[in-house]
């Protein structure tokens, strides 16, 4: 199945179809080709611009030129600006020429502004024609390229201009399709190609000894210019360097360290970058001021799936007359269930455990640590010791906490967060959940099939904003057959006492009037914000961005090089294995950034919410190709015609692929089924390795495996790129065949 993405007339086209706006600019650059080809023969341009040809008529062209200055100027210019515009050949002769005709600094003058503002129109029409194509089809491989000339294009380009070896016509098309400014292009344009232009013009104005446009440049000037070119880089390393010591200025760096790294905070991001420095055998400390696993291990990932298992087998339990079996009701001892969730998450505490770490080579400090300077940090340890120790390099892995929202009323209430709701032993009756995300959706089902009465609020249009709008409708469809009353585009105003318990009130933004919803528990789940205060990232003037999230670069480091950030505390992506993917390259750019940096790559990132069905998914979903106006098909199975989801009475859900259109290079894939968690590893790993739908279609699955869906997608994809050419001959031939 094609699909064309939603966006303005220019955009890309998809599959067969081609949108006008494609056929008007293929026409104009068409027509712009004819013209040119035209031109160029009719006035045998091909003849005229050559070296022999304008020594032959240079007295011819100097006397009209003297009869006729302002005209012969303005003709020259004209023609060097259209010459460069459509990167025709000959622009050294016409330097040359112009030299010739016009002397060295009116000539200088003449060509140096022709030259950019050819280079400009020809980056222009690349722009124009290319930019949209180029960028939607490799937009994400092309996403580091654009970075860098937002950051440092100017100082590449300059780089580029200065070396006269570069096809300067090539450089015009290459960066008309990057984000660089029109004006930013000109003037470094203007300025990097000037000195090349004189040496040709010099030149020009000696044409009579000039043999060969070869010897113009000499290898001694040839590198003259390659060290020329390398001026600007060599420059921005040097601005780099010198805004390093001014961010340190001030600052007073200790002789010696305590420590390589000091790794602040003991979730997954500190564990792993804790782990990886005594790995390499560098002395490293690890603080933590609460529970060490921090918040996935004590509040997040482990007790919520723990508490998602209990609820799923109720629920299976409450099912099972649907395969044929009698049930005896089912009741639900809370307060156990909640115990066995804490056994879970004692049973892997000590993965993460001081005693572990410290066996491992990690200097393992439980209490609070504090920021003194870019090299020093304070730790306050739980029995009231204070000291400070320094390292080289320092690992900020604060982690996030729960957003509870200015809310009237709610302070007064009873409520709870994802973080606090494990201290429940007793359910409560009626329950309200704020926020309509991964949590809230997870825990909503969870508690109702545990037996309480759930209302989920969302003041968005769809659950589950990050995915698919369909993922969103299955899992909320899957919520409300749990009982689930899902109210979607409302917005909470307050809470407020009624009766003997509490009421949200919430304004209905379709119908435009307030209802009340009454509850004898509240619990928030509208997202979570990084945790940043009380660290010394004031005293030190860190940066946050928008979001309050701590600003880093691609490499992760803060303002300080020194200092890097990782997993929910620098963003985006709040995911366990998010943190733990930035932990490793923190850790290794810290310890050995000197010699070698890694960019941290999240374009392959797998998502899982936890619902039932799953929602996994990884790259683009339609709604982010649609907004980027990145050309996709869409190839897609359900699961109601797979086996063994018939079998194992899971036949619900879908397995939707993006591929580039016409080929099976996977941009995208959103699984919505039981288990869809596991199965979406085949696709992360083809992704991150360039492997295509043909390629997992011609991998053998195990019959019958929920993962066979993987390669009936792959087969449907197939079917709809088969070669009817092909197909037809081989038809053809079979008939021949059978009349033998």
């Amino acid at each position: 199945m094609k699909r064309q993405p939603r966006g303005p007339a220019t955009g890309p086209h998809t599959g067969k179809t081609t949108q006008p706006s494609s056929w008007r600019k293929w026409s104009l650059l068409l027509a712009a080709m004819v013209a040119v080809l035209t031109t160029y023969q009719a006035f045998n341009l091909g003849e005229s611009l050559t070296l022999d040809q304008l020594q032959a008529s240079r007295d011819a062209l100097q006397a009209w030129q003297a009869t006729h200055p302002w005209q012969a100027a303005g003709l020259f210019f004209l023609v060097y600006v259209a010459a460069t515009a459509v990167s025709l050949p000959g622009a050294t002769i016409l330097t040359l020429a112009g030299a010739a005709l016009f002397g060295f600094w009116t000539g200088l003058v003449l060509i140096s502004f022709a030259s950019s503002l050819g280079a400009l129109l020809a980056f222009w029409v690349a722009r124009f024609l290319l930019r949209d194509t180029v960028q939607a089809r490799l937009g994400r491989t092309l996403r580091s390229v654009n970075e860098g000339v937002e950051r440092d294009g100017a100082w590449y380009l300059l780089s580029l201009r200065l070396v006269p070896l570069f096809p300067f016509w090539l450089i015009n098309l290459a960066m008309g399709v990057t984000p660089m400014r029109a004006a930013l292009f000109y003037w470094v344009s203007q300025l990097g190609m000037l000195p090349g232009t004189v040496v040709y013009v010099n030149a020009g104005t000696q044409l009579g000894s000039i043999t060969s446009v070869s010897d113009i440049l000499s290898p001694t000037l040839i590198g003259s210019f390659v060290l020329l070119g390398l001026f600007p880089l060599a420059a921005r390393f040097g601005v780099r360097a010198f805004e390093r010591r001014r961010v340190y200025a001030g600052w007073q760096r200790p002789k010696r360290f305590d420590r390589n790294l000091i790794v602040i905070g003991a979730g997954a991001g500190g564990l792993v970058s804790a782990y990886i420095a005594a790995a390499v055998r560098a002395k490293v400390t690890l603080v933590e001021k609460g529970t060490m696993g921090g918040d996935c291990l004590n509040t997040g990932c482990v007790p919520s799936k723990a508490l998602i298992h209990a609820a799923r087998l109720v629920h299976q339990q409450r099912q099972a007359h649907r395969l044929g079996l009698e049930a005896s009701p089912v009741k639900v001892n809370f307060a156990a269930v909640m115990q066995r969730v804490q056994r879970a998450v004692a049973a892997i505490a000590p993965h993460d455990s001081v005693e572990r770490y410290t066996a491992l080579g990690v200097d393992v400090r439980q209490g609070h640590a504090e920021l003194l300077d870019p090299w020093r940090v304070r730790i306050r340890e739980d029995d009231g010791t204070e000291h400070t120790l320094s390292a080289r390099h320092i690992v900020l892995a604060t982690g996030a906490e729960p957003i509870v929202p200015p809310l009237p009323g709610l302070a007064d209430c009873p409520y709870a967060t994802s973080d606090t709701l494990w201290q429940w032993r007793e359910a409560p009756r009626r329950l309200v959940v704020l926020g309509g995300g991964p949590i809230g959706c997870e825990l909503a089902q969870a508690f109702a099939r545990l037996g309480t009465t759930v209302v989920q609020v969302e003041m968005g249009e769809h659950l589950l904003a990050r995915e698919d709008v369909d993922a969103g409708e299955f899992v909320r469809t899957s919520l409300q057959a749990d009982d689930v009353q899902v109210l979607t585009r409302h917005r909470a105003v307050r809470v407020e006492p009624h009766d003997d318990a509490w009421q949200l009130v919430v304004h209905d933004l379709t119908a435009d009037c307030e209802r009340c919803i009454p509850f004898d528990q509240l619990l928030c789940a509208v997202g979570r914000r990084a945790r940043t205060e009380g660290f010394g990232l004031e005293r030190l003037g860190i940066d946050l961005r928008a979001n309050g999230t701590i600003a880093t670069d691609a490499w992760l480091q803060t303002r300080y090089p020194n200092i890097l950030a990782v997993g929910d505390a620098t963003g985006p992506l709040q995911f366990t294995h998010a943190a733990a993917h930035q932990a490793w390259h923190a850790a290794v750019n810290a310890l050995f950034g000197r010699f070698r940096r890694f960019r941290v790559d999240d374009r392959v990132m797998p998502r899982v919410t936890f619902t039932d069905p799953e929602v996994a998914s990884v790259g683009l979903t339609e709604q982010d190709a649609a907004a980027q106006e990145v050309a996709v098909e869409v190839t897609r199975f359900d699961l109601a015609e797979l086996d063994r989801a018939i079998v194992d009475d899971v036949a619900s859900g879908y397995v939707k692929v993006l591929t580039v259109p016409g080929k099976d290079r996977i941009l995208g894939v959103t699984i919505v089924g039981a288990h869809a968690g596991e199965w979406l590893s085949e696709y992360v790993l083809a992704m991150k390795h360039g492997l295509g739908l043909n390629r997992i279609l011609g991998t053998v699955h195990a019959y019958p495996t929920l993962a066979e869906a993987n390669k009936s997608v792959a087969g449907n994809w197939k079917s709809t790129h088969a070669p009817q050419r092909v197909l037809r001959w081989l038809e053809r031939y079979h008939t021949w065949e059978r009349r033998d």
